[in-house]
This record gives structure tokens, sequence and C-alpha cells, in this order.
């Protein structure tokens, strides 16, 4: 089955909340819009551990003017599925989930996006006037580029401590990422050891994790290394250096979560013919419309930060949705008729 035939006024590549919060911008206005992404809907957060709670309260992670309802102060990622998920209902929107987009060609005034089923393979195409990458980052490990580095015992991905009881794990970066792997990884039983470059665990750490990990390595319950890299990963082992001294020492290991952060597909967006910075890896776009230098072709959410993603979140990302919208008025009329919003919320 194929799209070709019909040409939308815009299609979003990226079923993250930016994505989401753009398309419900977009059909509010009457824009006639799909989304498309590889994974399901918030493909990224559904890979978060199961128990991770957010940073940020919940008002800060709402799209659609729908609120978010939770147990406690922060929400849950449980609870955030069900909320994404519901606001991609009551919007209606279009999200084809599973489908990868392999290429975009920009042919005069439309966009050529081809596609394939992840599950079958089955090429699908689409035709749109403009274009919305909202693809995030978290699909991009940044790589350590070290032996041993491909081997089935290592992992970019924490998920949850259970198959780890009694074993040897070694966590690789201490920021929220790295910390919150080693103390869940410590309490159901593993024997943790925490590797971090630098001196100090991430200044960044969620105020409820810091002091939890600081007291758990004074008290020996997780061993730390600092200024420390690690240089080989071996079957039962991982070699480590000190930063300090150049001294290496192997340590016993039978799993490695390598939580080193993540990074945008640069291959991808060049592909399109967006230029990317070479030392920042930002792409080249009008910071007020987010149109980049290719023209009809707009960005959002994470994937315009480059390497300084770790100032991009949802809290701010949901509202690029509303600058391209802007710009896209006064180029491109909607096809359609506005959809109505839901119900104001009561204070």
């Amino acid at each position: 089955m194929s799209d070709t035939e019909h040409v939308h006024d815009v299609v979003v590549i990226g079923a993250g909340p930016t994505g989401l919060a753009c398309s419900i911008d977009l059909v509010r206005d009457g824009y006639d819009c799909v989304v498309l992404d590889k994974g399901c809907v918030v493909n990224s957060l559904f890979h978060f551990p199961p128990n991770m709670v957010y940073f940020t309260t919940p008002e800060l992670l709402e799209i659609g003017d729908l609120p978010l309802v939770c147990q406690g102060e922060k929400p849950t990622r449980l609870e955030a599925l069900k909320y994404y998920r519901k606001v991609t209902e009551t919007y209606g929107l279009r999200v084809h989930q599973y489908e990868r987009v392999t290429s975009v060609i920009r042919s005069r005034d439309v966009f050529e996006i081809a596609t394939r089923l992840e599950a079958t393979g089955e090429p699908r195409g689409y035709r749109s006037r403009r274009l919305i990458v909202a693809t995030g980052y978290y699909d991009n490990p940044n790589l350590l580029g070290i032996p041993g580095e491909e081997s089935a015992k290592v992992s970019h991905y924490y998920t949850e401590s259970h198959a780890f009881f009694g074993r040897e794990v070694m966590v690789i970066g201490a920021g929220n990422s790295g910390a919150e792997a080693a103390l869940d990884l410590f309490r159901g039983g593993a024997r943790v050891t925490l590797v971090h470059r630098r001196a100090e665990p991430s200044t960044g750490l969620k105020y409820w994790v810091a002091p939890d990990l600081m007291n758990r390595i004074k008290a020996g319950e997780i061993r730390a290394s600092f200024e420390t890299a690690v240089r080989e990963i071996r079957t039962q082992s991982v070699v480590v250096e000190d930063l300090k001294t150049g001294d290496r020492r192997e340590v016993p290991n039978d799993f490695v979560f390598a939580l080193t952060g993540y990074h945008a597909d640069s291959g991808f967006l060049e592909s399109m013919g967006i230029r990317i910075d070479p030392e920042t890896q930002k792409p080249a776009l009008d910071p007020d419309s987010l149109e980049s230098n290719v023209p009809g072709l707009y960005m959002a959410g994470v994937v315009i930060a480059g390497v300084d993603n770790n100032k991009v979140f949802i809290e701010n990302g949901r509202f690029h949705g509303k600058q391209i919208l802007k710009a896209l008025r006064a180029a491109l009329p909607p096809s359609g008729r506005p959809t109505p919003s839901p119900p104001a919320r009561r204070s």
C-alpha cells in the first residue's frame, strides 16, 4: 500500500512528544498531517527503564492542553506512556508506527518520502508539501570505540536489575542514566562497579539521586572509580585506566552498561540535504521559524541541539511546533478544517 497519489500538507518524521506536539498544532489549524516513526508512539520513552521517575513535574510534559494526571509529585514512565497514548487518541493523530523513513527527496515544491515497514520490509511512499523532522537522538548511542564494545555482554541501554542478581556489573558514566542504573542494580543484588571519566558524578543529577549514589559509594556498596576510562572489554573482565597516573588494571566483569549518552543521526539529516556544523553538530536552520537550509524542511526537538542535547528536553521542545506553525501560516494555507481543542483544564 502506498500514499504517493495524495499530497499531504505536512509529514512529521518522529512520533516522540515533540513530533506529537507539532502534529497537534498542525491539525488544530486544519493541516493535513501524517506522522511516521520507525518504532512505536514515544518510542524512546518506551525504552526507558520501567521504574523510571521523571525529573520534572507533570505540567511541563503536557502537550495539546491535556493534563497529565499522576499519583505522585513526579510522573512515572508508565504514566507518561499512558498520557501520550491518550493525547494521540484524543486528537485522532495519524501516526504510522513501525514504518522507517529510508529516503527523502525534494522535487520542486514537494517532498518524496520513501519508507519501509519494519515487520515485512514492504516499501511505501508519501508526498508532502512540507516536512518536519523530530527524530530525537536516543537511537544513536555514543560509542566508546574500544576493543570488545561489540560484545553481547555490552548494552548502551538499561532496563531493569533482576537478570543481573549476583553478577559483576560495570556501569560506565555517572550522569542520571548511569547513576540510576547503578543504584537499581545494587538494590537488585548485583555487584556494581561505576566508572566515570570525571572527578565526580554529573552536576545535573536529580536531587534525590545524587545523595543516594554518594551514600552508597561511601558505604562501599557501590564501587566507584572516578577519573577513570575503560580501555578494553574482555570476556570475563574489563581493563580500566587511571587517568591521573596512567596505571591500568583488570576488573572482574560479567556485564557492562555503557551509558555514555546519545546523538542525533547526522547521516540521515545530511542525506536530506541538511547542513551540519562539524564542530557543534547543529543543523543549519532559522532560529525563529526552525526552517532548515532545505526550503520547506523544518526541525523540532532535541535533533536541533547538536552536542548540546542536554539543553533541549520535552519541556521546551514541545513548543517548537508553534514556531513552525507560525511560519507555515504565512506560506502554506491549511487544506482542511481546524480540529477543536479539548475542554480547557480547570484550575
